[in-house]
């Protein structure tokens, strides 16, 4: 009996992780998300809360590398953000995936940087 249940928990831990290491991959950014107002907004109430303390209010200056969303694409942001990058944290643990959803909404903005 005890095999058992350590199998089933050995069982639930394997999907629990592969959820977690595939879940970038789930997130789609359509036309109705990236204009979506209300993402925009909670993007944007991310980045100031949170971003500009190393990203500066336009990405640039600031102690991070300068930001160039034009170059990106929104599932490249959304994994940079989710996992990190360099000296960059991961905020995965931080915030559900519509709040990065969200963020990547902002950043990928045309109002976002000049």
């Amino acid at each position: 009996m005890k095999k058992f249940f350590l199998f089933i928990l050995i069982l639930i831990s394997i999907s629990v992780l592969s959820i977690k290491v595939n879940s970038t991959e789930k997130i789609k950014f359509t036309n109705e998300i990236m204009k979506n107002a209300d993402f925009f907004n909670q993007g944007k109430e991310i980045w100031f809360d949170q971003c500009t303390h190393c990203h500066g209010y336009k990405a640039y200056p600031g102690k991070a590398p300068k930001l160039k969303p034009k170059r990106y694409k929104p599932q490249f942001v959304y994994k940079r953000i989710a996992k990190g990058f360099r000296k960059m944290p991961a905020w995965e643990e931080i915030y559900s995936h519509e709040e990065m959803q969200s963020l990547v909404v902002y950043v990928m903005d045309k109002k976002f940087s000049p």
